[in-house]
Formats: structure tokens, C-alpha cells, sequence
């Protein structure tokens, strides 16, 4: 615990909240933290593997009451859409779900936030619509490097015939403090189309030109894959690396609070 409030304090003083305190001191006024205002911004949300829009629900209604625009994507085969699943999903579909949801919406200036898997086609939709982009936000998400697939940075067998990957049945003992968030998300998840996990990603770089980078580790949830990113990102002074360790991996639903606060100031 203690790590963890170390975390949050760097946390602040990295993204600039010691700002607003300042002022308040040279003008001799206190600001309640409640009353501050943010200009109002547009977030698109990017969901892991197995999970939709619902995963976003606690965060977008946080960001919605400070009056931000939220998109929260659920991607092709997958929760509400998963009557649309067959075997000609492929990482170029949910590259394209993303794309074309900026694009028909006419967004601009957004943070573009992903999850866990959901870095893989948010990478590959920044080589679309990476001039629309102004920051992004990688949540414990996978970092590809040009030609690489979800399944060279987390590998699994693969059964022959299979269109998707089965949604878990259980889920680790330290994912979720709550039981009824359990349950909840055992009642959500959804099989995975299986070919987004089979497919390179094609990039040029245009991940690495977004001006405000972020990436946040929760190393309570143990991967290879996050490790490997968050340490890329802490060599790469143009990214910000925060870590939680009070959270496992979805943290958008264990802690949508602190999420929500870091969202507003990566943005």
C-alpha cells in the first residue's frame, strides 16, 4: 500500500495537477478538488480480449458527468456483437471497428485509451486516423512492434477448427476484490474471434508520433507482455509510465476513480 500511494503521488506531479494548486495559493483561494474544472474532451475506449463496452461503463459515466464526449467501443464478435462472430474475423476487423467509428463520427483532438489485447488494433487504427489523435493511454495493453500478433506476445495452443478462444470460466484470485464484480464479469465475457489474435499488425510508426503518451502497469496482474511494454515505455522519454499496484487488470472496473483522474489528465 504504501508503493501504491508513492505511485499516486508521482502520478500527479507527473501529469501536471501541482498546476492548479499553485494558482490557488498565489491567489490566496482554495479550489475544492470537486468544483475543478477540465476542458471538456473526447475519449474513444478500446476494450480487452473477451470484454465490450460494458467494461467502460464506470469510467464513462465518470468522464460523461465532468462533461467529456466518451465512445465506448465493443468490438466485432464480441458481447453485443458477438451473434457476429464467424471465422473471418480478423485483427484488420476491430483495426477497422475503430477507425471507422472516428472517422464516421468526425472526431478530432481525441485520447484514444486501450485495454490489455486492445492495444493490438489500436495500434494498427493510429496508422488510420493517428492525425486525429492527441494522446492515448495504454492500460496494462499490449504493445506491438511491426509484423508481430497477439499470439507472439501471449502465446496459446490453438484447437483445430476453432473460430474463437472460450471465455473464461473463472478468473484469478487477485483480478477482483469484489464477489459481485466477479460474477458480473463472468456473466459478460464473450468468446474472442480467434483470428485478431493470429494476425501481424502493419505499422510505420504512427503509435510513436502521438505527441502525450501514456502507459500504466498493474503488476498485480503478471505478464510478460505488460512487462515488456511498460519497460519499453520507461526507455522512451516521449511515454509516461504509472504503475498501480492496488489493482488487478481491469482496473476501469476495480478502481474506475482513479482511472477516470488519470484519464482527465493524460488527455
Amino acid at each position: 500500500m504504501i508503493r501504491s500511494s508513492i505511485t499516486r503521488r508521482r502520478l500527479i506531479g507527473s501529469l501536471g495537477a501541482s498546476v492548479g494548486s499553485a494558482s490557488a495559493i498565489a491567489s490566496g483561494a482554495f479550489i475544492a478538488p470537486a468544483r475543478a474544472q477540465t476542458p471538456q474532451r473526447t475519449y474513444v475506449l478500446v476494450p480487452g480480449a473477451y470484454y465490450g463496452a460494458w467494461s467502460w461503463h464506470r469510467v464513462t459515466e465518470r468522464l460523461q458527468k465532468q462533461g467529456h464526449r466518451v465512445y465506448a467501443l465493443t468490438l466485432t464478435g464480441l458481447a453485443e456483437r458477438s451473434h457476429l462472430l464467424n471465422k473471418d474475423i480478423t485483427l484488420d476487423t476491430h483495426i477497422t471497428d475503430i477507425a471507422n467509428l472516428v472517422e464516421w463520427e468526425d472526431l478530432t483532438d481525441i485520447c484514444l485509451v486501450a485495454h490489455s489485447y486492445g492495444g493490438c488494433p489500436a495500434s494498427g487504427a493510429l496508422e488510420r486516423i493517428g492525425s486525429r489523435v492527441s494522446s492515448i493511454v495504454w492500460v496494462d495493453a499490449i504493445k506491438p512492434a511491426d509484423g508481430q500478433a497477439f499470439r507472439d506476445l501471449v502465446p496459446f495452443p490453438i484447437e483445430e477448427g476453432a473460430i474463437s478462444r472460450p471465455a473464461p470460466k473463472a478468473l484469478p484470485p487477485n483480478a477482483f476484490s469484489d464477489p459481485k464484480d466477479v460474477a458480473w464479469v463472468l456473466s459478460k465475457v464473450t468468446p474472442h474471434p480467434i483470428g485478431t489474435f493470429l494476425q501481424p499488425v502493419k505499422l510505420t510508426g504512427a503509435r510513436e508520433k502521438i505527441a502525450k503518451k501514456t502507459y500504466i502497469r498493474l503488476p498485480k496482474f503478471q505478464a510478460a507482455a505488460m512487462d515488456k511494454a511498460a519497460a519499453e515505455c520507461k526507455a522512451d522519454s516521449s511515454w509516461t509510465v504509472l504503475e498501480n499496484t492496488t489493482s488487478g487488470h481491469s482496473v476501469m472496473i476495480v478502481e474506475p476513480d482513479w482511472l477516470t483522474d488519470v484519464l482527465t489528465k493524460a488527455a
